[in-house]
């Protein structure tokens, strides 16, 4: 049997890439032409992808799923679901956990890529069993990143206790592209030889090292990697699907897939991009400097900007001096959502200060009490002390010191909830949720003109007359006043430094 395909066109690229804002009704087209393919699924929900569609595109992400299985009968549909996280950005209590999972199964949903951001299975466990009870499939996930106490040692240790846990495949995501080729052959081989599970593989191309990458992990037995159609590849997303289909032909891996069709994919999704210039994370070469500070994606450009908006841009390079810093302070915690904005949050904090951890955001003082789960190794004990005094932390599964959380949501938002699946959405963003079915009861509208001026602002910035500048997507991102987002749609504390700092709203150590 070859090797096993992924496509991430409609996730993880776009989120990578044109910061999660591309339109169901640009999937819909290319939807059945991609389940001919023969791929081993596609990943097309999850990750930043609800809150996004939710929050600025005014679209239910229920219907986004319900109209993708409509059309891809064939293909199995996979999602990123963040554990006890699910797609947000905190823990919710295990009754809103099971139900966003039952209701995904019945929307279409068939393959849950479940990961925990500090590795911790415990955050993971009720995922899996509602995951396995409404019959998906459980793709136990093991984060890589570089840390004195992440070896390959300890990721066939997470692999036996995935699988012991009841998963049905395992994967190795390198969410920031940090892997090199030589530790992923060490690391795929020591697992397939530990465990008897399918092993998938999810790299980034921000290094630079993920095609070689993945060559070395199939040598070493991996069974499925991700990549992006052509048109929506490299850059901050995954490594191209024709490349690696042409590469493997004629061997014992050969995909067996068509790259005819691939390339008519490949000109459906390059005319597409062009619509979300004005979100383009304009991260098109190598950032080797990944490799220092860990950031994911396009996580750098919002730091930047945010700099900017304070006069601190010039302060960047003690800034990312100061991440790795807190990331040890924090117990080497793998930087994905939402450990990233926690440590990037509280890294400009520290630098805007002048003294460490002398204004901390709530989330650092919830991690460092233990409410993000057992951090992969001991914290700093005098940063605890300075931020939680003789607070002791909590040990035991975050989750368990939760109150269920559905009943409540369901009173609060009352008629405005049209299903349970409207239910579940207010529970995990409350004010995102209402604001959307308030717009929805209304009619809608408004969206259409922003679409329309996103549209006119495009062709007006793409036009030749202009400066090469004022082509960027982020000059017409100014020009309509749009945030410019990168890669996962960030929660609150990411931008909570600012507001905190500015208002005099962030709790002192």
């Amino acid at each position: 049997m070859g090797l096993g395909i992924t496509d991430t066109a409609m996730r993880d690229a776009h989120q990578s890439l044109l910061a999660t804002r591309m339109r169901t009704a640009d999937l819909l087209p290319i939807a059945e032409k991609m389940d001919k393919v023969g791929y081993r699924s596609l990943e097309v929900w999850g990750g930043a992808t609800f809150d996004t569609a939710l929050r600025f595109l005014k679209e239910d992400p229920w219907e986004r799923l319900r109209e993708l299985k409509k059309r891809i009968k064939h293909t199995p549909l996979q999602m990123l679901l963040r554990g006890q996280n699910t797609v947000g950005y905190r823990h919710y209590a295990d009754d809103v956990v099971e139900k966003f999972c039952e209701l995904a199964i019945k929307n279409g949903m068939d393959i849950f890529r479940i990961f925990d951001a500090v590795n911790d299975t415990r955050n993971m466990q009720t995922a899996f069993r509602a995951v396995k009870k409404y019959g998906g499939h459980v793709q136990g996930t093991i984060c890589y990143t570089i840390s004195p106490v992440f070896t390959a040692d300890s990721a066939v240790q997470m692999a036996l206790e995935l699988a012991e846990m009841g998963a049905d495949s395992l994967c190795l995501k390198d969410m920031a592209g940090l892997l090199d080729p030589m530790t992923a052959y060490e690391i795929v081989s020591r697992i397939k030889a530990a465990v008897n599970l399918p092993l998938a593989l999810h790299s980034h191309c921000t290094s630079g090292m993920a095609d070689m990458v993945y060559i070395k992990a199939i040598e070493a037995g991996v069974d499925s990697v991700d990549t992006a159609i052509s048109s929506m590849s490299h850059g901050t997303s995954q490594p191209p699907t024709e490349s690696l289909v042409a590469s493997l032909r004629g061997t014992k891996w050969d995909t067996g897939l068509d790259l005819e069709l691939l390339t008519e994919i490949a000109e459906y999704f390059a005319k597409v991009r062009r619509k979300y210039a004005a979100f383009e994370s304009n991260t098109f070469g190598v950032d080797a400097a990944v490799l220092i500070h860990q950031m994911p994606g396009g996580m750098i450009s919002n730091m930047i900007n945010q700099l900017r908006e304070q006069n601190a841009e010039h302060r960047l390079p003690e800034v990312l001096a100061e991440m790795p810093r807190v990331r040890e302070d924090l117990g080497f915690p793998p930087l994905v959502t939402p450990t990233s904005q926690i440590v990037g949050a509280q890294a400009v904090l520290n630098v805007l200060m002048g003294e460490r951890y002398k204004v901390v955001t709530n989330e650092v003082r919830q991690y460092l009490a233990g409410y993000y789960g057992r951090p992969p190794a001991p914290v700093n004990e005098e940063v605890r002390h300075k931020v939680l005094g003789n607070r002791p932390a909590i040990t035991g599964r975050p989750a368990d010191y939760l109150e269920p959380e559905l009943e409540k949501a369901r009173q609060e938002i009352g008629q405005l909830a049209r299903s349970e699946e409207d239910v579940v959405s207010y529970a995990l963003f409350p004010q995102v949720a209402r604001d959307f079915f308030e717009w929805r009861e209304r009619g809608g509208g408004p969206e259409k003109e922003t679409v329309a001026a996103i549209a006119a602002a495009l062709t007006a910035a793409l036009s030749p007359g202009l400066r090469p500048a004022e082509k960027s997507g982020a000059a017409v991102a100014g020009r309509l006043g749009v945030a410019e987002g990168r890669g996962e749609a960030r929660p609150a504390l990411a931008m909570s430094p600012w507001r905190l700092a500015g208002r005099q709203r962030a709790q002192r150590g």
